[in-house]
């Protein structure tokens, strides 16, 4: 599913087409997404200018004259910038259509993504309220991930996929990221020591930011707001490569299952 790395790269891929544009009208074709969307949204967001793209973990905010639009991308969703007179495809679920001509079009094969709008502050909305820090934020660091630890049997992680204490480090990346900071996934976060706590916050911060800047990883239906796919795939060294030789060492990458989430290590270079 997309991840922060694949939200952040649409909201960049969208920005520079919608921010200080205005909606024309949002069409609903299909509104039972995750949450049915509103009957009355159309009619809320019709007129209004974009002031902002902004994103919280794995949300798109939209952030009008008057309320937020809050999108979700969901398991298999995309949000695209096209011309508004573009023919629609299988699962293309709304269109925000711009002043510019262009839309903003969002495609769901699963409908697993959600459309919310708000007129009070983002950070009160119920999907909102409860989230963690974001990893690029200066509070994730060495000394809240070692504090938040202390006296956690729980897996590592799992830790770090928990939104309530970090956010957007999705499966893939919490793999890669465990990986370059040499932990195995199924340590108790309890047995980390400082030192390692600092290489796990290092890692989340470089892995999620390279993933970025290739546009994220597309393994099934990401594409981009421009259409394209991500290209971390071709950077990752543990996810989905069980049974191929470590880039470091050689040794055969190993699965398991956690969570109902695959999980791949190296079993010499992660301890």
């Amino acid at each position: 599913m997309p991840e922060l790395p694949e939200v952040e790269t649409t909201r960049r891929g969208i920005e520079p087409y919608a921010a200080g544009r205005r909606i024309t009208t949002l069409r609903l074709y299909e509104p039972r997404l995750r949450w049915r969307v509103p009957d009355e949204l159309p009619d809320l967001v019709a007129g209004q200018r974009i002031l902002e793209v902004a994103r919280r973990a794995k949300y798109l905010l939209l952030e009008l004259e008057s309320g937020i639009l809050i999108l979700h991308l969901g398991m298999s969703g995309n949000l695209r910038v096209q011309p508004a007179d573009t023919p629609r495809r299988v699962h293309d679920h709304f269109d925000i259509v711009l002043d510019s001509g262009n839309t903003l079009r969002f495609n769901d094969p699963r409908r697993f993504g959600s459309l919310h709008y708000t007129s009070g502050a983002a950070n009160e909305h119920p999907l909102l309220s409860s989230l963690a820090p974001e990893p690029f934020d200066p509070a994730f660091n060495t000394d809240y991930l070692w504090k938040i630890t202390r006296r956690r049997r729980v897996a590592i992680k799992h830790l770090l996929m928990n939104s309530k204490l970090v956010v957007g480090v999705g499966n893939i990346y919490a793999n890669e990221a465990l990986f370059r900071a040499k932990v195995r996934p199924r340590r108790q976060a309890r047995t980390l020591t400082r030192v390692e706590a600092g290489r796990i916050v290092r890692a989340v911060k470089a892995v999620l930011a390279m993933a970025i800047k290739v546009g994220g990883t597309t393994l099934r239906d990401y594409v981009g707001a421009d259409g394209q796919p991500g290209y971390f795939r071709q950077k990752l060294y543990v996810y989905e490569r069980a049974g191929q030789p470590c880039r470091n060492c050689r040794t055969p990458v190993r699965q398991l299952t956690q969570g109902q989430r695959s999980t791949y290590y190296c079993p010499t270079c992660q301890k």
